[in-house]
């Protein structure tokens, strides 16, 4: 086939380093969607890389001249990474080939958000995976283009896992584009059993602690681990009278002391 042509949806460092990896491979996307204002990170260095490409920016992806713009592009596929917007059916029916996400999980375990913590927490197995998506019914559950398991380390807290699973969604990424050049990425249907599924809100259901209930050492560990993200809203609090206490934790092996 003919080099394809693809709309790049984008947000975040690991965006722009999934950008370098398309024009090393000589695949210039020609439309770029990019996130705006105070959500936008590495947008302008995104724009900067792609001067001739189409763009569009925010929601106006999903709008009537965006939708005219992704037509008139002619567009074989649509890939999504870590692009925080949902993406509607009549986007999704554009692209001739499909659409296509990079997700930082082994799905089908860990679909929707803060997957690092949840991973963690729930021990499930973990990695990033490239996948289709066909509708916009449900989150993260089209068939399998490409996955990739990574160990967690009894040490690692959220943050750290996150670290190590933005670089294994790249390595994703790398061993995908000369089969998507190809068209001959593979579309395999998700396993239905062990799936999980968390919205953004779901963190708050297992932030507080409760200084009077027991716990196991290990659940306890196992759960700070889970909520010592880069947000420290986000972390494990307990409650004196009216005030919370977060609690972060940093934990070493002792060869690293």
């Amino acid at each position: 086939m003919n080099e394809p042509r693809i709309a790049y949806a984008a947000n975040r460092r690991i965006g722009l380093e999934g950008l370098r990896l398309l024009l090393e491979h000589d695949c210039a996307p020609v439309l770029l969607i990019t996130t705006k204002g105070s959500h936008a990170e590495n947008a302008d260095q995104m724009k900067d890389l792609l001067p001739h490409a189409r763009l569009i920016e925010g929601k106006r992806f999903r709008e009537a001249d965006g939708i005219q713009s992704l037509k008139d592009a002619g567009v074989d596929y649509l890939l999504s990474v870590h692009f925080p917007y949902i993406i509607p059916q009549r986007v999704l029916d554009i692209p001739t080939i499909g659409t296509l996400n990079l997700h930082p999980a082994y799905l089908p375990f860990n679909r929707g958000w803060h997957t690092p913590s949840w991973a963690i927490w729930e021990e499930t197995t973990y990695g990033a995976t490239l996948h289709w998506i066909e509708n916009d019914h449900t989150v993260d559950n089209g068939p399998i283009a490409i996955r990739r398991q990574l160990q967690i380390r009894p040490e690692e807290t959220a943050h750290e896992l996150y670290q190590r699973v933005l670089a294994l969604e790249l390595e994703v990424l790398r061993e995908a584009i000369p089969l998507l050049l190809v068209n001959d990425l593979p579309c395999t249907p998700q396993e239905s059993t062990g799936a999980t599924t968390h919205a953004q809100k779901d963190l708050a259901e297992i932030q507080e602690l409760s200084l009077e209930k027991p716990m196991k050492v290990s659940d306890l560990m196992r759960l700070l681990r889970a909520l010592t993200t880069n947000d420290r809203r986000e972390a494990a609090y307990f409650r004196i009278r009216d005030t919370k206490y977060y609690v972060h934790v940093d934990i070493q092996r002792e060869d690293q002391l």
